[in-house]
Protein backbone atom coordinates (compact mmCIF):
# COMPACT_ATOMS: atom_id res chain seq x y z
CA UNK A 1 0.00 0.00 0.00
CA UNK A 2 0.86 3.48 -0.80
CA UNK A 3 0.61 4.70 2.83
CA UNK A 4 2.35 1.60 4.69
CA UNK A 5 5.28 2.72 6.96
CA UNK A 6 7.63 1.17 9.16
CA UNK A 7 7.65 1.86 12.75
CA UNK A 8 11.53 0.82 13.95
CA UNK A 9 12.53 0.86 17.58
CA UNK A 10 16.19 1.85 17.52
CA UNK A 11 19.21 -0.44 18.78
CA UNK A 12 20.98 2.47 20.50
CA UNK A 13 24.10 0.84 18.77
CA UNK A 14 23.94 -2.34 20.81
CA UNK A 15 24.91 -5.56 18.46
CA UNK A 16 21.71 -7.71 20.23
CA UNK A 17 20.27 -9.56 17.00
CA UNK A 18 21.03 -13.20 16.66
CA UNK A 19 19.67 -15.62 14.47
CA UNK A 20 20.21 -16.98 10.31
CA UNK A 21 18.64 -15.72 7.36
CA UNK A 22 17.64 -18.06 4.72
CA UNK A 23 18.71 -16.26 1.60
CA UNK A 24 16.20 -16.00 -1.48
CA UNK A 25 16.06 -16.62 -4.89
CA UNK A 26 17.68 -12.81 -6.84
CA UNK A 27 15.09 -10.90 -7.72
CA UNK A 28 17.63 -9.62 -10.67
CA UNK A 29 17.76 -13.33 -12.31
CA UNK A 30 13.85 -14.05 -11.45
CA UNK A 31 12.69 -11.45 -13.56
CA UNK A 32 15.19 -11.83 -16.30
CA UNK A 33 14.15 -15.68 -16.33
CA UNK A 34 10.50 -15.03 -16.11
CA UNK A 35 10.63 -12.57 -19.50
CA UNK A 36 12.88 -15.31 -21.32
CA UNK A 37 9.64 -17.62 -21.30
CA UNK A 38 8.91 -15.85 -24.61
CA UNK A 39 11.52 -17.64 -26.04
CA UNK A 40 9.46 -21.40 -25.25
CA UNK A 41 7.74 -22.94 -27.17
CA UNK A 42 6.26 -24.64 -23.88
CA UNK A 43 5.75 -24.49 -20.24
CA UNK A 44 8.65 -23.45 -18.46
CA UNK A 45 8.93 -23.92 -14.37
CA UNK A 46 10.89 -21.86 -12.54
CA UNK A 47 12.22 -22.50 -9.38
CA UNK A 48 13.48 -20.09 -6.31
CA UNK A 49 11.33 -17.46 -7.46
CA UNK A 50 11.51 -14.56 -4.66
CA UNK A 51 7.73 -13.02 -3.37
CA UNK A 52 9.00 -9.43 -4.33
CA UNK A 53 6.81 -6.95 -5.62
CA UNK A 54 8.78 -6.55 -8.86
CA UNK A 55 8.11 -10.28 -9.59
CA UNK A 56 4.32 -9.76 -8.92
CA UNK A 57 4.60 -6.65 -11.24
CA UNK A 58 6.24 -8.54 -14.34
CA UNK A 59 3.81 -11.19 -13.97
CA UNK A 60 1.02 -9.38 -14.44
CA UNK A 61 2.78 -7.69 -16.96
CA UNK A 62 3.39 -11.25 -18.67
CA UNK A 63 -0.77 -12.02 -18.05
CA UNK A 64 -1.93 -9.23 -19.64
CA UNK A 65 -0.13 -10.39 -22.50
CA UNK A 66 -1.91 -13.05 -22.61
CA UNK A 67 0.53 -15.47 -21.00
CA UNK A 68 -1.26 -18.22 -18.43
CA UNK A 69 0.96 -18.18 -15.06
CA UNK A 70 0.72 -21.08 -12.26
CA UNK A 71 2.13 -19.85 -8.74
CA UNK A 72 3.27 -23.11 -6.93
CA UNK A 73 4.48 -23.39 -3.53
CA UNK A 74 8.13 -22.89 -2.33
CA UNK A 75 8.68 -20.26 -4.98
CA UNK A 76 7.38 -22.31 -7.79
CA UNK A 77 5.97 -20.48 -11.01
CA UNK A 78 4.87 -21.88 -14.14
CA UNK A 79 4.41 -19.89 -17.20
CA UNK A 80 3.18 -20.65 -20.53
CA UNK A 81 3.35 -18.05 -23.28
CA UNK A 82 2.28 -20.32 -26.21
CA UNK A 83 -0.96 -18.00 -26.68
CA UNK A 84 -0.19 -14.89 -26.28
CA UNK A 85 -1.43 -12.33 -28.84
CA UNK A 86 -1.20 -9.07 -27.56
CA UNK A 87 2.33 -7.37 -28.16
CA UNK A 88 2.03 -4.39 -26.39
CA UNK A 89 2.39 -3.73 -22.90
CA UNK A 90 0.45 -2.75 -20.32
CA UNK A 91 1.48 1.23 -19.82
CA UNK A 92 0.74 1.44 -16.26
CA UNK A 93 2.52 -1.62 -15.30
CA UNK A 94 5.41 -1.41 -17.27
CA UNK A 95 5.99 2.21 -16.15
CA UNK A 96 5.78 1.33 -12.68
CA UNK A 97 9.01 -1.35 -13.03
CA UNK A 98 12.39 -0.52 -15.01
CA UNK A 99 13.13 -4.49 -15.42
CA UNK A 100 9.96 -4.29 -18.21
CA UNK A 101 11.94 -2.98 -20.50
CA UNK A 102 14.08 -6.37 -20.64
CA UNK A 103 10.83 -8.02 -21.73
CA UNK A 104 10.86 -6.34 -25.02
CA UNK A 105 14.14 -8.47 -26.63
CA UNK A 106 12.62 -12.05 -26.28
CA UNK A 107 8.84 -10.70 -27.45
CA UNK A 108 10.51 -8.46 -30.33
CA UNK A 109 12.63 -11.73 -31.42
CA UNK A 110 9.59 -14.19 -31.29
CA UNK A 111 6.42 -11.92 -32.95
CA UNK A 112 8.43 -9.92 -34.57
CA UNK A 113 6.51 -6.62 -33.04
CA UNK A 114 6.60 -5.05 -29.67
CA UNK A 115 4.87 -1.58 -28.26
CA UNK A 116 5.74 -0.40 -24.73
CA UNK A 117 5.93 3.07 -23.05
CA UNK A 118 9.15 4.39 -21.39
CA UNK A 119 10.28 1.83 -18.59
CA UNK A 120 9.81 3.56 -15.08
CA UNK A 121 10.99 2.16 -11.47
CA UNK A 122 13.52 3.46 -8.96
CA UNK A 123 14.47 7.03 -9.12
CA UNK A 124 18.37 6.27 -9.39
CA UNK A 125 19.19 8.32 -11.95
CA UNK A 126 19.29 8.16 -15.95
CA UNK A 127 18.81 4.49 -17.26
CA UNK A 128 18.57 5.70 -20.95
CA UNK A 129 16.99 2.74 -23.33
CA UNK A 130 19.35 3.68 -26.20
CA UNK A 131 21.45 1.07 -25.70
CA UNK A 132 18.48 -1.42 -26.24
CA UNK A 133 16.93 0.67 -29.18
CA UNK A 134 20.47 1.23 -30.89
CA UNK A 135 20.89 -2.76 -30.55
CA UNK A 136 17.04 -3.25 -32.25
CA UNK A 137 18.55 -0.78 -35.42
CA UNK A 138 21.54 -3.15 -35.75
CA UNK A 139 19.33 -6.70 -35.93
CA UNK A 140 17.18 -4.51 -38.93
CA UNK A 141 14.44 -3.29 -37.05
CA UNK A 142 12.29 -0.10 -37.09
CA UNK A 143 11.62 1.85 -34.48
CA UNK A 144 9.14 4.80 -34.00
CA UNK A 145 7.31 6.80 -31.40
CA UNK A 146 4.18 7.98 -31.09
CA UNK A 147 2.08 9.21 -28.12
CA UNK A 148 4.66 8.77 -25.62
CA UNK A 149 5.14 4.74 -26.99
CA UNK A 150 7.90 2.88 -28.49
CA UNK A 151 6.31 1.14 -31.60
CA UNK A 152 9.28 -1.59 -32.58
CA UNK A 153 9.06 -3.77 -35.73
CA UNK A 154 11.36 -5.96 -37.12
CA UNK A 155 11.80 -6.17 -40.84
CA UNK A 156 10.11 -9.40 -42.26
CA UNK A 157 8.81 -10.08 -38.97
CA UNK A 158 12.53 -11.37 -37.89
CA UNK A 159 15.23 -9.63 -36.45
CA UNK A 160 18.77 -10.07 -37.78
CA UNK A 161 22.23 -11.27 -36.24
CA UNK A 162 24.20 -8.22 -35.82
CA UNK A 163 28.16 -7.19 -34.07
CA UNK A 164 26.92 -5.36 -31.09
CA UNK A 165 29.03 -3.35 -28.76
CA UNK A 166 28.14 -1.88 -25.83
CA UNK A 167 29.84 1.67 -25.08
CA UNK A 168 29.08 1.04 -21.35
CA UNK A 169 28.86 -2.35 -19.84
CA UNK A 170 24.75 -3.00 -19.29
CA UNK A 171 23.37 -6.15 -17.36
CA UNK A 172 19.87 -5.28 -18.39
CA UNK A 173 21.52 -4.77 -22.33
CA UNK A 174 23.29 -7.61 -22.24
CA UNK A 175 20.68 -9.85 -21.48
CA UNK A 176 17.78 -8.36 -23.56
CA UNK A 177 19.98 -8.44 -26.65
CA UNK A 178 21.51 -12.44 -26.02
CA UNK A 179 17.80 -13.24 -25.51
CA UNK A 180 16.71 -11.54 -28.78
CA UNK A 181 19.65 -13.40 -30.80
CA UNK A 182 18.64 -16.81 -29.65
CA UNK A 183 15.91 -16.45 -31.69
CA UNK A 184 17.17 -13.91 -34.59
CA UNK A 185 18.78 -15.08 -37.32
CA UNK A 186 22.28 -15.96 -37.99
CA UNK A 187 25.01 -14.74 -35.69
CA UNK A 188 25.03 -12.15 -32.82
CA UNK A 189 27.95 -10.92 -31.38
CA UNK A 190 27.95 -9.03 -28.26
CA UNK A 191 30.72 -7.09 -26.76
CA UNK A 192 31.52 -5.68 -23.99
CA UNK A 193 28.98 -7.34 -22.09
CA UNK A 194 28.33 -7.04 -17.98
CA UNK A 195 29.58 -10.80 -16.19
CA UNK A 196 27.07 -10.48 -13.08
CA UNK A 197 26.22 -13.94 -12.46
CA UNK A 198 22.42 -13.69 -12.92
CA UNK A 199 23.49 -13.77 -16.71
CA UNK A 200 25.44 -16.39 -16.20
CA UNK A 201 22.45 -18.22 -14.30
CA UNK A 202 20.04 -17.53 -17.00
CA UNK A 203 22.77 -18.21 -20.25
CA UNK A 204 23.20 -21.25 -18.84
CA UNK A 205 19.58 -22.56 -18.40
CA UNK A 206 18.68 -21.09 -22.05
CA UNK A 207 21.61 -23.56 -23.21
CA UNK A 208 20.44 -26.48 -21.72
CA UNK A 209 17.30 -26.19 -23.56
CA UNK A 210 18.51 -25.50 -27.00
CA UNK A 211 20.02 -22.03 -27.19
CA UNK A 212 23.33 -21.57 -28.96
CA UNK A 213 25.48 -19.15 -27.14
CA UNK A 214 29.71 -19.04 -26.50
CA UNK A 215 31.47 -16.90 -24.16
CA UNK A 216 28.63 -16.98 -21.42
CA UNK A 217 30.05 -15.24 -18.44
CA UNK A 218 32.42 -13.01 -20.46
CA UNK A 219 32.77 -9.60 -21.74
CA UNK A 220 31.87 -11.32 -25.28
CA UNK A 221 29.27 -13.44 -26.46
CA UNK A 222 28.47 -15.25 -29.51
CA UNK A 223 24.88 -16.03 -30.14
CA UNK A 224 23.39 -18.60 -32.70
CA UNK A 225 19.94 -18.07 -33.55
CA UNK A 226 17.23 -20.69 -34.24
CA UNK A 227 13.93 -21.50 -33.02
CA UNK A 228 11.80 -21.62 -30.39
CA UNK A 229 13.34 -23.41 -27.36
CA UNK A 230 11.86 -26.42 -25.51
CA UNK A 231 12.68 -27.15 -21.61
CA UNK A 232 11.08 -30.48 -21.94
CA UNK A 233 10.14 -30.33 -18.17
CA UNK A 234 14.17 -28.94 -17.37
CA UNK A 235 13.40 -26.39 -14.14
CA UNK A 236 15.15 -23.02 -14.11
CA UNK A 237 16.27 -22.50 -10.64
CA UNK A 238 17.23 -18.93 -9.76
CA UNK A 239 20.19 -18.18 -7.84
CA UNK A 240 21.10 -16.98 -4.31
CA UNK A 241 20.77 -12.87 -4.04
CA UNK A 242 23.95 -11.68 -3.65
CA UNK A 243 22.43 -8.27 -3.10
CA UNK A 244 20.40 -9.81 -0.01
CA UNK A 245 22.95 -11.29 1.16
CA UNK A 246 25.25 -8.75 1.02
CA UNK A 247 22.45 -6.45 2.36
CA UNK A 248 21.87 -8.46 5.69
CA UNK A 249 25.23 -9.31 5.92
CA UNK A 250 26.09 -5.64 6.24
CA UNK A 251 23.27 -4.87 8.69
CA UNK A 252 24.79 -7.83 11.08
CA UNK A 253 28.28 -6.45 11.01
CA UNK A 254 26.67 -3.54 12.54
CA UNK A 255 23.51 -4.60 14.71
CA UNK A 256 24.23 -8.54 15.40
CA UNK A 257 26.51 -10.21 17.58
CA UNK A 258 25.74 -13.47 15.72
CA UNK A 259 24.46 -13.93 12.59
CA UNK A 260 24.62 -16.77 10.05
CA UNK A 261 23.29 -16.07 6.30
CA UNK A 262 22.29 -19.31 4.97
CA UNK A 263 21.69 -20.21 1.20
CA UNK A 264 24.01 -17.81 -0.31
CA UNK A 265 26.89 -17.87 -3.06
CA UNK A 266 29.81 -16.40 -1.19
CA UNK A 267 31.89 -16.60 -4.53
CA UNK A 268 29.24 -13.69 -5.42
CA UNK A 269 30.27 -11.60 -2.76
CA UNK A 270 33.94 -11.59 -2.53
CA UNK A 271 34.18 -8.05 -3.12
CA UNK A 272 32.33 -7.40 0.07
CA UNK A 273 33.51 -9.96 2.29
CA UNK A 274 37.25 -8.68 1.60
CA UNK A 275 36.36 -5.24 2.48
CA UNK A 276 34.44 -6.16 5.66
CA UNK A 277 37.43 -8.43 7.10
CA UNK A 278 39.79 -5.79 6.10
CA UNK A 279 37.62 -3.52 8.38
CA UNK A 280 37.65 -5.48 10.98
CA UNK A 281 34.24 -7.82 10.52
CA UNK A 282 35.28 -11.43 11.85
CA UNK A 283 33.73 -13.96 9.21
CA UNK A 284 33.47 -17.10 9.44
CA UNK A 285 32.75 -18.18 5.26
CA UNK A 286 31.64 -21.63 4.47
CA UNK A 287 30.49 -23.27 0.80
CA UNK A 288 27.16 -22.09 0.97
CA UNK A 289 27.10 -19.44 4.14
CA UNK A 290 28.55 -16.42 6.02
CA UNK A 291 28.23 -16.21 9.43
CA UNK A 292 29.08 -13.49 11.87
CA UNK A 293 30.37 -14.62 15.66
CA UNK A 294 30.65 -12.87 18.95
CA UNK A 295 30.30 -9.48 17.03
CA UNK A 296 28.86 -7.63 19.78
CA UNK A 297 32.51 -7.78 21.52
CA UNK A 298 33.40 -5.16 18.90
CA UNK A 299 32.26 -1.68 19.12
CA UNK A 300 31.40 -0.53 15.59
CA UNK A 301 33.67 2.33 16.31
CA UNK A 302 36.35 -0.07 16.27
CA UNK A 303 36.29 -1.15 12.52
CA UNK A 304 38.20 0.66 9.70
CA UNK A 305 37.22 2.77 7.60
CA UNK A 306 37.72 2.65 3.71
CA UNK A 307 37.42 4.07 0.53
CA UNK A 308 35.10 2.43 -2.12
CA UNK A 309 34.48 2.76 -5.85
CA UNK A 310 31.40 0.77 -7.20
CA UNK A 311 32.23 -1.52 -10.39
CA UNK A 312 30.56 -3.65 -12.73
CA UNK A 313 31.07 -7.33 -11.45
CA UNK A 314 33.36 -8.68 -9.77
CA UNK A 315 33.61 -5.45 -9.05
CA UNK A 316 31.75 -3.57 -5.95
CA UNK A 317 27.89 -3.62 -6.79
CA UNK A 318 26.52 -0.23 -6.61
CA UNK A 319 23.25 -1.82 -5.47
CA UNK A 320 25.03 -2.28 -1.95
CA UNK A 321 26.76 1.10 -2.18
CA UNK A 322 23.77 2.23 0.44
CA UNK A 323 23.84 0.11 2.79
CA UNK A 324 27.50 0.09 2.74
CA UNK A 325 27.49 3.61 3.00
CA UNK A 326 25.62 3.27 6.30
CA UNK A 327 28.54 0.98 7.33
CA UNK A 328 31.27 3.53 6.85
CA UNK A 329 29.05 6.10 8.86
CA UNK A 330 29.74 3.86 11.93
CA UNK A 331 33.83 3.11 11.42
CA UNK A 332 37.39 4.72 12.50
CA UNK A 333 38.33 7.38 10.17
CA UNK A 334 36.94 8.96 6.71
CA UNK A 335 35.77 6.92 3.58
CA UNK A 336 35.15 8.42 -0.12
CA UNK A 337 32.30 6.07 -2.26
CA UNK A 338 32.44 6.99 -5.56
CA UNK A 339 29.81 5.71 -7.66
CA UNK A 340 30.27 4.94 -11.11
CA UNK A 341 27.27 3.57 -12.56
CA UNK A 342 24.19 5.78 -11.79
CA UNK A 343 24.07 8.93 -10.49
CA UNK A 344 21.67 9.94 -8.22
CA UNK A 345 22.26 7.10 -5.26
CA UNK A 346 22.86 9.25 -2.76
CA UNK A 347 19.96 10.02 -1.81
CA UNK A 348 20.16 7.93 1.07
CA UNK A 349 22.39 10.16 2.82
CA UNK A 350 19.89 13.00 3.39
CA UNK A 351 17.99 10.25 5.48
CA UNK A 352 21.30 9.77 7.73
CA UNK A 353 22.07 13.07 8.25
CA UNK A 354 18.79 13.21 9.91
CA UNK A 355 19.84 10.78 12.09
CA UNK A 356 23.35 12.35 12.61
CA UNK A 357 25.74 11.29 10.05
CA UNK A 358 28.90 12.84 9.51
CA UNK A 359 28.54 13.01 5.07
CA UNK A 360 29.70 15.29 3.07
CA UNK A 361 27.48 15.35 -0.79
CA UNK A 362 30.98 16.54 -2.94
CA UNK A 363 29.14 16.16 -6.02
CA UNK A 364 26.10 13.65 -7.62
CA UNK A 365 28.87 10.84 -7.72
CA UNK A 366 30.57 10.98 -4.52
CA UNK A 367 30.66 11.16 -0.94
CA UNK A 368 32.67 11.54 2.01
CA UNK A 369 31.92 9.76 5.25
CA UNK A 370 33.40 11.11 8.61
CA UNK A 371 32.86 7.53 10.90
CA UNK A 372 32.20 7.32 14.34
CA UNK A 373 28.75 9.49 14.17
CA UNK A 374 26.02 7.88 17.24
CA UNK A 375 22.88 8.40 15.49
CA UNK A 376 19.84 9.33 17.63
CA UNK A 377 15.97 8.66 15.89
CA UNK A 378 13.37 12.09 15.37
CA UNK A 379 10.43 10.45 16.37
CA UNK A 380 8.70 9.96 20.08
CA UNK A 381 6.08 7.85 19.51
CA UNK A 382 3.31 8.22 22.13
CA UNK A 383 4.39 11.76 23.75
CA UNK A 384 1.41 13.27 22.28
CA UNK A 385 1.77 13.87 19.02
CA UNK A 386 -0.73 15.16 16.83
CA UNK A 387 -1.99 13.30 14.02
CA UNK A 388 -2.49 14.28 10.15
CA UNK A 389 -5.11 11.74 9.42
CA UNK A 390 -4.92 13.03 5.67
CA UNK A 391 -1.10 12.26 5.04
CA UNK A 392 -1.27 9.42 8.13
CA UNK A 393 1.72 11.89 9.28
CA UNK A 394 3.09 12.74 13.21
CA UNK A 395 3.31 16.76 12.96
CA UNK A 396 6.13 16.37 15.34
CA UNK A 397 8.37 13.80 14.07
CA UNK A 398 10.62 13.65 11.48
CA UNK A 399 10.03 10.73 9.18
CA UNK A 400 12.67 8.96 7.29
CA UNK A 401 11.97 8.28 3.48
CA UNK A 402 12.84 5.29 1.74
CA UNK A 403 13.85 6.56 -1.43
CA UNK A 404 14.61 2.78 -3.56
CA UNK A 405 14.88 -0.37 -2.63
CA UNK A 406 18.69 0.08 -1.51
CA UNK A 407 18.35 3.21 -0.16
CA UNK A 408 15.08 1.88 1.57
CA UNK A 409 17.15 -1.03 2.95
CA UNK A 410 20.24 1.50 3.90
CA UNK A 411 17.82 3.72 5.93
CA UNK A 412 16.54 0.42 7.90
CA UNK A 413 19.72 -0.07 8.72
CA UNK A 414 20.25 3.71 10.36
CA UNK A 415 16.95 3.38 11.95
CA UNK A 416 18.11 -0.36 13.95
CA UNK A 417 21.20 1.47 14.79
CA UNK A 418 19.78 5.14 16.33
CA UNK A 419 18.45 5.28 20.14
CA UNK A 420 14.53 5.97 19.76
CA UNK A 421 11.92 5.20 17.09
CA UNK A 422 12.07 5.92 13.74
CA UNK A 423 9.43 6.08 11.22
CA UNK A 424 10.41 4.93 7.66
CA UNK A 425 7.57 6.46 4.73
CA UNK A 426 7.51 4.87 1.16
CA UNK A 427 8.00 1.47 2.15
CA UNK A 428 6.72 0.34 -1.24
CA UNK A 429 10.15 0.66 -2.61
CA UNK A 430 11.88 -1.90 -0.06
CA UNK A 431 8.77 -4.50 -0.80
CA UNK A 432 10.23 -4.50 -4.37
CA UNK A 433 13.48 -6.27 -3.71
CA UNK A 434 13.18 -7.55 0.04
CA UNK A 435 10.63 -9.98 0.67
CA UNK A 436 8.82 -9.74 4.08
CA UNK A 437 11.65 -7.61 5.59
CA UNK A 438 10.16 -6.46 8.77
CA UNK A 439 8.92 -10.62 9.28
CA UNK A 440 12.89 -11.49 9.00
CA UNK A 441 14.20 -9.16 11.02
CA UNK A 442 11.97 -9.46 13.83
CA UNK A 443 12.70 -13.19 13.73
CA UNK A 444 16.42 -11.74 14.71
CA UNK A 445 15.16 -9.61 17.67
CA UNK A 446 14.22 -6.54 15.78
CA UNK A 447 11.09 -4.66 16.65
CA UNK A 448 9.30 -3.35 13.52
CA UNK A 449 6.37 -2.65 13.18
CA UNK A 450 4.27 -2.65 9.25
CA UNK A 451 1.83 -0.05 9.99
CA UNK A 452 -0.77 1.62 7.66
CA UNK A 453 -2.37 4.33 10.34
CA UNK A 454 -0.04 6.34 12.85
CA UNK A 455 -3.45 6.56 14.83
CA UNK A 456 -3.51 3.32 16.07
CA UNK A 457 -0.07 3.30 17.72
CA UNK A 458 -0.18 6.67 19.14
Amino acid sequence: MQNEKFLIKGLGGKKVLNGEIKINGAKNAGLKAIAGTFLFKDEVVLNNIPDTEDIKKLCKLLELSGAEIKKVKNGNIKISTKNVKNYELDGDTAKSMRASAVVTGPMLARYGKVIFPAPGGCVIGERPIDLLLNGYEKMGAKIELKNDKYIITASGGKLKGAEIFFNVQTVGGTETLMMAGVLAKGKTILRNCAMEPEIVNLAEYLVSCGAKIKGIGTTTMEIIGGGLLSSKGKVYKTIPDRIEAGSYLILGALCANNLRINKCEPKHLESLTNLLTESGVALEIGKDFIQIKNNGKIPNNKFRSFNIRTHEYPGFPTDLQAPIGVFLTQTTGEGIIFETIYEGRFKYAEELLKLGAEITIMNPREVLIKGGAPFKALCNVGDNNEIDSENNSCESCEELEAHDIRAGFATVIGALLAEGDSIIKGIRFIDRGYEKLEERLNSLGADIKRIHSLSSII
